[in-house]
């Protein structure tokens, strides 16, 4: 549960680690909110997949793209790292809707490129979240294009504007009731937790996204606690165990405490 204690305590703490931080928290059931440097545009890593997913279902909505369109796999498609794609056989059919399951639940860069493909490039995707009233959420280069990291081109997301996102997706006010709900459906089935529900002995649901790289490392989503809330820690060129420690414990803390000492 909130209180004035609690913010005074994460502001000192993020205080303490190196780095550019920035942090989110919004109570859903109050409307209590409390954020940290929430505007500034942050290296989005996998995060950028969370509105990556949003402009598939607002093509589905719109009758751009079908959940059932299907694409084969080709080997000039395959990064390495996050996912399984790359280990898969070339000519594999996949639909747009294993593709954005695999995307989030795996976090497959492989699946996130040739999503950014389908839906008309990054110019198209960057357009309407723009016409959503996001500014600071930007794709830039595709995942793991290296060449382009060294140029310094990146993904950038904010705090602010993906809390939003997930309040909409909670509020059913994003896309529809239905895609909304599939998409918490969705990031529910995050395969990697190490941070927000890391602590968690008594597990409460939680929808999520992370994204971590060289100096990288997110976590956001909306934690099912009592009353349920949005919350979104992001960290650039920071220390890395140092700023998961703290997504940990922040997130235990405002559940309630339902976990391991």
């Amino acid at each position: 549960m909130w209180t004035d204690a609690l913010g005074q305590k994460i502001e000192q703490r993020l205080g303490e680690i190196p780095g550019r931080t920035s942090f989110y928290y919004k109570n859903l059931v109050t409307g209590q909110t409390f954020s940290v440097r929430a505007d500034r545009p942050m290296m989005a890593a996998s995060v950028i997949k969370l509105p990556i997913m949003v402009e598939v279902f607002r093509q589905m909505k719109a009758g751009e793209l079908s959940r059932n369109q299907l694409y084969v796999l080709q080997e000039e498609d395959k990064r390495p790292s996050c996912g399984c794609l790359n280990r898969m056989h070339t000519g594999l059919n996949l639909t747009v809707q294993d593709l954005y399951n695999l995307m989030i639940i795996l976090s497959d860069n492989s699946a996130t490129n040739i999503l950014i493909r389908l839906l008309g490039g990054m110019e198209r995707i960057n357009r309407d979240l723009e016409s959503c009233g996001y500014n600071t959420l930007q794709v830039n280069r595709l995942l793991f294009d290296r060449e382009a990291s060294d140029r310094g081109i990146q993904n950038y997301v904010s705090a602010g504007e993906i809390g939003d996102i997930l309040e909409k997706l909670y509020l059913g006010s994003l896309v529809d009731e239905e895609s909304d709900r599939e998409m918490l459906e969705v990031l529910g089935e995050q395969r990697l937790n190490g941070k927000f529900p890391f602590a968690f002995a008594e597990k409460i649901p939680i929808a999520h996204k992370t994204g971590e790289d060289d100096g990288i490392t997110h976590d956001v989503g909306i934690l099912y606690a009592k009353q349920p809330f949005v919350l979104c820690c992001l960290g650039n060129e920071t220390d890395c165990p140092a700023f998961n420690r703290f997504m940990q414990d922040v997130a235990w803390e405002l559940a309630g405490g339902r976990g391991k000492e």
